[in-house]
């Protein structure tokens, strides 16, 4: 379920405040019902008029991103900078990423207009693996990486356990290149988790997410996930299981 603003807004009818204020006004009816509140929610079934007209409800999409460096996870930029949407230019529908990734850190991304999916995914309680490669400063030993995989207490409380690989250990540079798996989303997680047992991240690519790889793509590239990787990816959220 949605927002009944938000779903105005998605279909083009109004901005999300504007479509606040044709509520508050009394413009909206729901299945034939006027309705005057805010945090109401409706479903894709519901019939939603404004202005006595029926709105067109956009098609549900959903893309993978490689996302490059440099581009911000936003569909607007009050700096100017490139955002993931830009990429887009084709697509009708109003997408918008599922989570973030940062402005320096390139990979797979997500790209959706449908919001149960994006909660589904991007929610604290449902537990979708992310694989990241890291570039790091210095080798770090086995002690520290296993500190990782046990959880690591940071400003914002202890991380779940991570599984933690080192690919590569290049002596002459002082550098390591580490594979982490995490399921958790919070800001900079990977990044304050290495800066943590005192490593700095220099480079960072989010490789997978779930089962998604970046199989055949180029930074920049992206692609439309078929109807069952869709629907293999809720299941995952909602059981933890594949179907």
């Amino acid at each position: 379920m949605e927002r009944l603003q938000k779903v105005i807004a998605h279909a083009g009818v109004a901005s999300r405040r504007k479509a606040e204020e044709l509520i508050l006004e009394g413009k909206v009816k729901v299945n034939g019902k006027t309705e005057r509140e805010l945090g109401t929610k409706v479903t894709g079934s519901d019939k939603i008029e404004v202005n006595g007209v029926q709105i067109e409800r956009e098609n549900k999409v959903y893309y993978l991103l490689y996302k490059p460096r440099g581009v911000i996870s936003a569909v607007t930029d009050d700096k100017d900078r490139k955002v993931v949407t830009d990429f887009f230019p084709h697509i009708q529908e109003r997408i918008y990423p599922v989570g973030r990734l940062d402005y320096d850190t390139s990979g797979l991304l997500l790209l959706t207009n449908d919001g149960e999916f994006a909660n589904l995914l991007t929610h604290p309680s449902y537990n979708i693996d992310k694989t990241y490669v890291a570039r790091l400063k210095g080798i770090p030993p086995k002690f520290k990486l296993k500190e990782l995989e046990k959880g690591i207490m940071l400003e914002d409380g202890k991380t779940a356990p991570a599984k933690v690989k080192v690919l590569k250990i290049e002596k002459k540079q002082d550098k390591a290149i580490v594979e982490i798996t995490i399921h958790e989303g919070r800001n900079r997680q990977v990044k304050r988790m290495f800066e943590a047992v005192g490593h700095q991240v220099q480079k960072l690519k989010r490789e997978r997410f779930a089962f998604l790889d970046l199989h055949g793509l180029n930074a920049g590239d992206s692609r439309e996930l078929t109807p069952h990787e869709v629907k293999q990816l809720r299941a995952l959220a909602k059981t933890g299981n594949l179907l």
